[in-house]
């Protein structure tokens, strides 16, 4: 007997009825008759060779040419290519009936222009397959992007996306890019809370994801623009702009969660010795209790210098803006950890905070003297990080502790 060869393990064959994920491919179009055939040969070509099973679904929302007829052909031509036809017009109403409806467990969609290049599909589709992800967005604007469009689609484009980011305080880089992946299971109960039907749709899939916990997985593109596009740039981003301003006062009213499957971290090692859970109310109780402090005493000396120069009520507005900068960052990096807050919440209190603190400032008597004036600012914000506090807590802490 080979003693090297009894040594040595016996290989493990995988089990080839293993279940893969299968991925629904939604090519949403509007008179498009001219774009459709070459784009669905073109990619079923190319997900010959896809190592997920796959089938490709032609939405026709609201054609008037002969996109649907070209449509049904194909669909009679390959047979994972599916066609279905809806009455109504919009990307977003386009998605969510197919997305709604498809029997795979991970839905995307790309436009039927193909301006994405197809190798960043199976990156795309990969960090949701294997559960990294709920989901996936192909990005124009992340270090070793590549693309090719007009200087007007370039800076409305990242003008919108550094509205996102500055006033949301999102992390993705591009919302309107239009290839995405998500896992069904995941995004059905997201687009319940969904109210646009048109380009929209896109942004406000992603702002409810990351506001609800999720995680989102960007995938950089090569993406070439095609001017025969059915997407009007200047009514697009009015469009939008509405629909951030729903969206936000939508978060700031606690309307946006939305009760969503995502497994808890564990750990992967079966004899992992684990640190005792943290009581989640304390440690954010003193989180934002140290951040409160801190900021407090900030507070009070910048306005002293600034007051040497300044009116009271600019003082104030300068010694706020500095101080408020580092508070919510500080709040939304150790305090807030899950997403609960927009930025443009924290705008509204600071308003509140400023209009507040200037009436107590300016009603000090002037024979107060600069340690009166000081010390009814400062206590006027003391009060007022106090009284904040305790409305979050009402608000976010009690969803906590759930």
């Amino acid at each position: 007997m080979d003693t090297r060869a009894a040594m040595e393990p016996s290989p493990h064959v995988l089990d080839p009825a293993t279940r893969l994920a299968s991925v629904d491919i939604v090519i949403p179009v509007l008179n498009e008759e001219r774009a459709l055939p070459g784009c669905v040969r073109t990619l079923t070509g190319f997900l010959d060779g896809f190592p997920l099973p796959w089938r490709i679904t032609i939405v026709d929302n609201g054609s008037t040419d002969a996109t649907w007829p070209v449509a049904t052909e194909l669909a009679g031509e390959f047979d994972r290519v599916h066609a279905r036809r809806l009455d109504i017009r919009g990307r977003g109403a386009a998605l969510r009936a197919a997305w709604q409806d498809s029997p795979a467990d991970i839905v995307a969609y790309m436009d039927v222009d193909l301006s994405t290049d197809l190798d960043a599909l199976f990156p795309l589709v990969a960090s949701v397959a294997s559960g990294h992800s709920e989901i996936a967005i192909g990005t124009r604007l992340a270090h070793g992007s590549r693309t090719r469009r007009s200087l007007r689609r370039e800076l409305v484009s990242r003008g919108y996306n550094a509205l996102l980011r500055f006033g949301f305080g999102v992390r993705f880089s591009d919302a309107q890019c239009g290839f995405k992946a998500a896992r069904t299971g995941v995004v059905r109960p997201l687009m319940d809370k969904i109210e646009d039907d048109s380009w929209f749709f896109d942004t406000e899939l992603l702002l409810l994801a990351e506001h609800n916990g999720l995680r989102v997985h960007e995938v950089p593109v090569d993406w070439i623009e095609d001017t025969d596009s059915r997407v009007r740039v200047v009514r697009t981003a009015i469009d939008d702009l509405k629909g951030l301003a729903r969206v936000a006062w939508s978060m700031s009213m606690g309307r946006a969660e939305v009760e969503v499957t995502r497994s808890e971290p564990t750990p992967t090692h079966p004899d992992a010795v684990l640190a005792r859970p943290r009581a989640v109310t304390m440690a954010k109780f003193t989180s934002f209790a140290a951040i409160g402090v801190i900021s407090g005493i900030l507070y009070t000396l910048l306005y002293l210098p600034l007051r040497e120069i300044w009116s009271p009520a600019m003082t104030n507005l300068a010694a706020l803006i500095l101080t408020g900068v580092i508070n919510i960052e500080a709040n939304r990096r150790w305090t807030f950890t899950r997403r609960t807050t927009a930025h443009f919440r924290a705008a509204v209190l600071f308003l509140a905070n400023y209009a507040l603190t200037t009436m107590a400032v300016l009603s000090v008597p002037p024979g107060a003297g600069r340690l009166g004036e000081v010390g009814a600012v400062v206590a006027t914000y003391c009060l007022l990080t106090l009284i904040r506090f305790t409305a979050l807590d009402r608000w976010v802490f009690s969803r906590t502790r759930k």
